[in-house]
């Protein structure tokens, strides 16, 4: 997508240094745009864990260029467990997105079956540049299977705009490029479809406030910064036509986890009969689950997320406490979204019911 009038992905090979990827450090949006250096399998399990990157798209391709890293630095006489170690340090930062996992294993089956260290590196970093060039594709025809949802929305108010909100970052700072929740916004906003997106701030980290807001911004999409506890007021007006997030594990049945405060804008929509829409890869979908209530692991992240909060002030970034030092908080990362209150998901194959059957009929086994 564009930053200032070029094009960016969100991680890509450094062109003069093998055995370099790099990032944009999203913990400095939107006051600081920062590219960062990594090197090895410990800095990108860093950058997971700490979310100098985050949303689960691009998490699963910094895993994949991570697997890479490990293979790069593990010379012609690795030991035997020394691949299995470096995936595990990948696979404790984040236990809620699986695409994580589903791209570490990945690059274990495909390095498994190399038989000398040069095919083990080229093997890891095709891997590594499929997974990233494949989620570009599917968040693409994301984008071109949700717009006209859209655009029917648009004929049916005669041109005039539509309303949307989102929830935390699900544009293509979450992914390498697009976006999912974003794509179908931006392809209906590039035919001319007027479009206008009601952002959730999405306490603690913002992510709303602070990725979504900057890179709408700078696509030139419309769009108004909300607190979180906005969304059901505006359904209950009429100024909500469309919910749009993402998802970072969904259930082979159509339950969704996504971030903290998805479930209450869902049960908001239900109740102002305002359409409830998740976009999600492939790749997001754990066909190992069934009950996204009890079985998805949600992270629970350090509590001084929610008691300190990051601006700008005299042209620092500072870092400011909210809150009575003493007092304890806890700081859940996401929620589960029962299938029974999403409209649809919206995947690289189509849209399809939230449930079991819709899913088997995009994705047959």
């Amino acid at each position: 997508m564009t930053v200032n009038n070029k094009a960016y992905r969100t991680i890509w090979e450094k062109e003069s240094e093998a055995g370099t990827i790099q990032i944009i450090d999203q913990r400095q949006l939107p006051h600081q745009f920062i590219i960062e250096d990594i090197s090895t399998v410990a800095q990108m399990a860093a950058a997971i864990r700490d979310m100098h990157l985050r949303g689960a798209p691009l998490i699963g391709a910094a895993a994949g260029y991570g697997m890479y890293l490990a293979v790069f630095s593990e010379g012609n006489n690795p030991a035997d467990d020394y691949l299995q170690k470096m995936a595990d340090q990948l696979l404790q930062t984040r236990p809620t997105a699986v695409n994580l996992s589903w791209a570490v294993h990945q690059q274990l089956e495909a390095i498994a079956k190399c038989t000398s260290p040069e095919a083990r590196l080229a093997t890891a970093l095709k891997v590594a540049r499929d997974i990233t060039n494949s989620s570009v594709e599917k968040c693409f025809q994301i984008g071109q299977h949700g717009w006209p949802l859209i655009e029917k929305i648009s004929a049916a108010k005669k041109g005039a705009t539509v309303n949307i909100l989102t929830h935390c970052n699900a544009g293509w700072l979450a992914c390498v490029d697009h976006g999912t929740a974003t794509a179908p916004i931006y392809a209906a906003h590039k035919k001319g479809i007027k479009v206008h997106v009601w952002v959730d701030e999405t306490r603690p980290r913002n992510q709303g406030a602070r990725l979504t807001a900057w890179e709408l911004l700078q696509e030139g999409v419309p769009h108004t910064i909300i607190t979180d506890n906005v969304g059901g007021h505006l359904m209950q007006h009429g100024e909500v036509d469309l919910v749009m997030v993402g998802s970072d594990r969904t259930t082979r049945c159509g339950d969704v986890a996504n971030k903290i405060g998805t479930y209450l804008k869902a049960l908001a929509a239900k109740d102002n009969g305002v359409p409830f829409y998740v976009a999600l890869p492939s790749s997001t979908i754990d066909w190992d689950l069934r009950d996204g209530v009890r079985e998805i692991p949600i992270e629970e992240r350090h509590a001084d997320e929610v008691k300190y909060i990051q601006g700008v002030h005299e042209d620092t970034i500072q870092k400011v406490l909210l809150t009575p030092a003493d007092s304890p908080a806890t700081n859940f990362g996401f929620d589960v979204t029962p299938a029974r209150l999403v409209t649809g998901l919206i995947t690289e194959r189509g849209v399809c019911r939230a449930d079991e059957a819709g899913i088997l009929g995009l994705f047959p086994f």
